[in-house]
């Protein structure tokens, strides 16, 4: 054996017993405990918007804090706070739950430390959802929770931690605001009639030059998610046209152009019939088409999603 290889065993052996020899055990944690059990009635009494029974869970000098919280001096949340919060959640959530997140349990810990032996930590994951009554707004978050249980089984530390996100959208769907403007005229709604009208009379080229090199093609038909290309595009336009004979294309309505102030997003919404002659047994079809066509600053069409039935493409 080779003096560096025996030096790189000696030093592996070295590094295996450190790594093993820093191990030291601080208590122990537990899947089945009576602090769980308290943690779990708690929660499903706040669910249920108990509030007393929620304070009969809770130490006299209970706090619960935000784990993201910013401020440099949180004040954290008291008992009676806390508590009453459980009837706030209730009477403004329709089908507010707290559950268990799939694959997931509760662990109670129990650590050595003298200044932990009088209590015990619960920590749990769970998904927490509802509808927000005024606003509409959906809530479905992960949220990680610890808490503390003292040895008279009262919980006298929450600390929360999830998105709140939730929360600026409630807010902001307590008023009206405008989100931009809407064009029943506008260039790149002639943008989409121009597209649209080169389809209907075979000239797929002239059609796609209207879209970005990088245009993504999406169909309702399709699994959700998926895309196509402009190169994948443009032999299935062209599978189109061979089984199909068009004999018009017509506007239903008119179209909008909805330039948004959020995000600076640009699309035009527009309505199709589409009046067609199956070829493989001369049907006469009509299908109505929608398309949701997303544009960037200079004029093209970077991304299109269709809408319409298969079934009454195929319809015998």
């Amino acid at each position: 054996m080779k003096k560096t290889t025996k030096l790189f065993l000696v030093f592996a052996i070295i590094s295996i017993t450190s790594v093993f020899s820093q191990k030291k055990s601080n208590g122990t944690v537990f899947i089945e405990h009576p602090a769980i059990k308290i943690v779990e009635d708690m929660t499903k009494a706040f669910v249920a918007g108990d509030s007393a029974k929620v304070a009969s869970y809770l130490a006299d000098d209970f706090k619960s804090w935000n784990g993201v919280e910013t401020t440099t001096k949180p004040k954290g949340q008291d008992k009676a706070s806390y508590a009453g919060n459980a009837k706030f959640w209730h009477n403004n959530l329709d089908y507010f739950s707290i559950s268990r997140t799939k694959g997931a349990y509760p662990d109670a810990i129990e650590y050595k430390d003298d200044n932990q032996k009088n209590v015990v930590w619960v920590q749990t994951w769970e998904d927490l959802k509802g509808v927000h009554k005024k606003t509409g707004v959906k809530f479905s978050m992960l949220i990680h929770k610890l808490f503390v249980v003292n040895k008279d089984n009262k919980i006298q530390t929450i600390i929360n931690y999830f998105n709140e996100s939730v929360f600026d959208e409630v807010r902001s769907s307590f008023t009206n605001r405008t989100n931009g403007t809407i064009y029943n005229h506008h260039d790149n709604i002639n943008t989409v009639r121009k597209a649209m009208y080169d389809f209907e009379n075979s000239n797929i080229d002239k059609c796609l030059s209207y879209y970005s090199d990088d245009a993504t093609f999406y169909d309702i038909n399709e699994t959700f998610g998926t895309s196509s290309t402009k190169a994948e595009i443009k032999p299935m336009w062209e599978k189109f046209l061979k089984d199909y004979e068009i004999v018009s294309i017509d506007m239903i309505g008119y179209p909008d152009y909805l330039e948004y102030e959020m995000g600076n997003g640009r699309e035009v919404l527009s309505w199709w019939n589409y009046h067609l002659i199956r070829k493989s047994d001369k049907k006469a079809i009509t299908v109505p088409f929608h398309f949701s066509n997303s544009f960037d600053a200079e004029g093209k069409i970077v991304a299109e999603m269709a809408y319409y039935s298969q079934t009454l493409l195929s319809a015998k």
